[in-house]
């Protein structure tokens, strides 16, 4: 475990005696919420926080505020003496019936200085009980070693993450020491922006060129024909990929235009084949043509599509892979596949790249072998182990005769300048009723130099090109700014 970036959920419980600078270590380290304070809940049941006959019952709120926090999953600082090891066991078992990680920061600070610190204060805690704590804590920090936490940490330079930014200081200081090269490509999923769809056009104009200029290497589009329940509702303006595709090769010059991925039940393959060339060919070569099975039963109701079987469409999509290269490629032969007849091939003007690129979405192993069979490149979700594993596969299928495709990752990412700057990044962005931690995690919120970090883990697993969807991508072209500094650590 990463000493500096702790895994978010988490149980940090401070040990230490009074006076060591465990209140002003978590205040300036966590937000007020994540700390629960033995002196402030006896300032909340008696008179103040020093008020020492109120002591048993704000240990008795303090017990039940942990037990319903880590019951919830949620990230809990536990800022008291900690000397009492009962009750460090019991967080402990807390934390484990939850399954989250519980670390102890341990703050050793030499007697006298607690005893001047102490002195200082303007309500001091009386000498004798400061003695009897300072012996207390010189037998306790030889046992908490051995008592069954995660780590025992010193108290530094400390914050709680997702998991996928535990390990990214180490990850980002090797980019720096030997950079890694890696491409990158802006995923639009939505519309929704302040001047509605009058301006439209205007945005998405603006939008191409910052990317352009933030120095991403590609533009994708969703190809849905509204937008789906895990970005939108239903009724949000969402508009159709291969148009905005053909405007945006008009507002931009250099990167890659694409559909990430276009549903293969969506249109007659050959006329696919005819919109993506031209596309190529308008772009000046920057086409490239996402494949995916399609899933979102619900849109084909609501246009009157045929929805087949998973089967039926994986036979689709197979013969799409071996039809689309025979569209774009010289001649006007017939084609005839498992499912599909095309009685002439004709395609004029051919695409300017040779080969056009097949981009192919999804996770699963059989769309990973037709990958490795037939495609340039393919588009995966995941943390980093799942990455090296997928990769790993898909070396291992492709057909000696063939390079092994590109592989591309997407996810959302959330990035702020630094952790102030993404907390209220979290707390402007996330659901009234999701937890902000859940909301971090699920949008990979971090600084710029975790994703440094996480995006070189990715590069090392395989990853050659990160999709990066940005969910404050909206009036505000300020993201993409932000995400210009992590690109140029590649670049």
């Amino acid at each position: 475990m990463d000493e500096r970036n702790l895994p978010s959920p988490c149980v940090v419980v401070l040990v230490g005696p009074g006076a060591a600078g465990k209140s002003t270590w978590a205040a300036e380290r966590f937000a007020a919420d994540l700390v629960v304070s033995s002196d402030r809940l006896r300032a909340l049941v008696g008179a103040g926080d020093d008020d020492l006959a109120a002591s048993a019952d704000a240990f008795a709120l303090l017990e039940e505020v942990v037990r319903q926090r880590i019951g919830r999953r949620l990230t809990t600082v536990i800022d008291t003496l900690g000397l009492d090891r009962e009750r460090r066991l019991r967080w402990l078992g807390l934390a484990r019936e939850a399954g989250i990680p519980c670390v102890v920061v341990a703050f050793d600070t030499p007697a006298a200085e607690c005893r001047r610190r102490n002195r200082e204060r303007i309500k001091a805690i009386p000498a004798d009980a400061l003695t009897s704590q300072l012996k207390t804590w010189a037998a306790v920090k030889k046992v908490l070693p051995d008592e069954g936490f995660d780590a025992v940490l010193a108290p530094g330079a400390m914050r709680v993450v997702p998991e996928a930014f535990v390990g990214a200081g180490e990850a980002a200081r090797r980019q720096e020491e030997e950079p890694a090269g890696l491409r990158f490509g802006l995923q639009l999923s939505s519309y929704t922006h302040k001047g509605g769809r009058a301006t439209t056009g205007a945005w998405v104009k603006e939008v191409g060129r910052a990317a352009e200029a933030a120095g991403f290497d590609a533009i994708y589009v969703m190809d849905h024909f509204r937008q789906i329940p895990q970005v939108g509702r239903a009724w949000e303006d969402f508009l159709e990929s291969w148009t905005t595709l053909g405007y945006l090769a008009a507002c931009t010059e250099r990167v890659k235009l694409g559909t990430l991925v276009t549903g293969i039940t969506y249109r007659n393959v050959a006329h696919l084949g005819k919109i993506a060339a031209t596309l190529d060919v308008l772009s000046g070569g920057r086409a490239v043509c996402g494949l995916g099975l399609a899933w979102f039963e619900q849109e084909h109701k609501a246009y009157g599509w045929e929805f087949p079987s998973v089967s039926d469409r994986y036979v689709l999509l197979e013969d799409a892979l071996q039809l689309l290269p025979v569209m774009w490629g010289p001649g006007n032969k017939p084609w005839r596949g498992k499912v599909l007849d095309v009685p002439e091939t004709a395609c004029y003007p051919r695409p300017l790249q040779d080969p056009l690129p097949i981009l192919l979405g999804g996770s699963g192993k059989r769309t990973l072998r037709l990958a490795a069979r037939y495609a340039d490149a393919a588009n995966v979700f995941g943390d980093v182990g799942k990455v090296r594993e997928l990769s790993d596969y898909l070396t291992a299928h492709t057909p000696p005769d063939r390079e092994t495709p590109r592989l591309t990752h997407l996810s959302t990412t959330l990035i702020g300048k630094d952790h102030h700057h993404v907390n209220e990044l979290v707390d402007q962005l996330r659901p009234r009723n999701q937890n902000p931690a859940k909301y971090a995690t699920t949008v990979n919120a971090a600084t710029i130099p975790d994703h440094i970090g996480r995006l070189r883990a990715l590069a090392e697993a395989g990853t050659t090109e990160a999709i990066l969807t940005l969910p404050n991508l909206n009036d505000d072209l300020t993201p993409l700014e932000t995400a210009a500094e992590v690109i140029a650590a590649f670049h």
